[in-house]
């Protein structure tokens, strides 16, 4: 067990996670951003992300996932980034007239041995030049059917996104990260996951909640629209908004309770689209996955000393960020050529908790 901890595994991360199964290891929690389909070439037989067909690639994933939730605690979750891509007028994906300039600028500024994948050996059998493919949740439906528990879609928007040379689309400025369950129970750190209220919250106002006053400019003397002498007592609870037959013994809407909470409510629950620029990392090749895309999913679906997993773990991000959380970390990855930079990047001093 020892052996695997804190390590990065080099091989495919199929038969190391059967491996790893076999020698009993569990981990908590999963944050990864697979291969794309058809986007790079390490020149390995059997690498994921070159299947000649689209369905081909999703169940191959499905298989890996499904290798992952083996290794899963019973109540841990996964966190599951992908791109989309668009099939070409050559049916291939990335297609001449239709790729992405960030999918080019990310092919041509890999390593000299990550060599472009042939492009029309490609195919998208169903799909018309420039649809869009649908990876993401091709994949996201696949691995619900195979048990997984479907629990969220966050939208990754990146701020600084790669132009693109389109003149009738917009710019890509997102991808998807899955929130994955084993169970319909699982680990969840919400205090974890919240984030400063924003500027255009509902306030408590000063005094009694804004929503429990008149209109502005409602006439509320003697006689106004709001006078209720004669009519009913309104008590702030019940039916018709506290105006019942009968009073009830307290009122909801209340000076002392606005004034109570008016400065206490400064956080609230992260919504569901993140706003994170992408990352460089000296050394590496292309942008690496961001720090801050991974450390909410670490935070939020493990405690300090339990064990975050990657299996593509490229350049170690997620391994640096579970590191520097407190947690340990296991990785998988096909490239040796990653090695290096894994090295220097999980040798750098992290801030541990106890």
């Amino acid at each position: 067990m020892n052996n695997w901890i804190d390590n990065c595994h080099f091989g495919d991360c199929r038969e190391t996670m059967r491996a790893m199964i076999a020698d009993g290891v569990k981990v908590q929690t999963i944050v990864t951003s697979p291969p794309y389909w058809g986007l790079r070439d390490y020149g390995v037989d059997g690498q994921i992300g070159l299947e000649q067909t689209l369905p081909k690639f999703i169940e191959t994933l499905v298989d890996v996932f499904q290798l992952c939730r083996e290794l899963l605690a019973d109540d841990g979750t996964a966190w599951v980034n992908m791109g989309d891509s668009y099939c070409g007028t050559r049916g291939a994906a990335w297609g001449p007239s239709e790729a992405s300039t960030e999918a080019r600028a990310m092919t041509q500024s890999r390593r000299r041995d990550d060599a472009p994948i042939p492009r029309s050996d490609v195919r998208v059998a169903g799909l018309k030049p420039k649809d869009l493919v649908g990876q993401p949740w091709r994949l996201a439906f696949a691995l619900q059917d195979a048990g997984w528990y479907l629990r969220q879609d966050i939208v990754w928007h990146k701020p600084n996104p790669m132009p693109e040379s389109v003149r009738d689309r917009c710019t890509k400025a997102h991808e998807y990260m899955f929130l994955l369950s084993k169970s319909e129970k699982y680990f969840y750190d919400f205090d974890a996951m919240q984030e400063p209220v924003s500027g255009n919250a509902h306030s408590r106002g000063a005094g009694v909640n804004p929503k429990a006053r008149e209109p502005a400019g409602w006439d509320t003397g003697p006689g106004g629209h709001r006078a209720k002498a004669g009519r009913y007592p309104g008590t702030g609870v019940g039916f018709g908004r506290g105006y019942d037959k009968f009073t009830k013994p307290r009122a909801k809407q209340n000076a002392s309770f606005s004034e109570a909470v008016a400065d206490l409510v400064d956080t609230r629950n992260r919504r569901s689209v993140w706003s994170i620029p992408t990352q460089s990392f000296d050394g590496a090749h292309f942008a690496t996955f961001p720090e801050a895309l991974v450390e909410p999913c670490v935070l939020a679906g493990s405690r300090v000393g339990d064990v975050v997993f990657d299996p593509f773990f490229g350049s170690g991000t997620t391994g640096q960020v579970a590191q520097r959380l407190g947690r340990h970390f296991i990785g998988c990855e096909l490239n040796t050529n990653y090695e290096s930079l894994q090295r220097d990047r999980l040798s750098q001093p992290a801030l541990m908790f106890a």
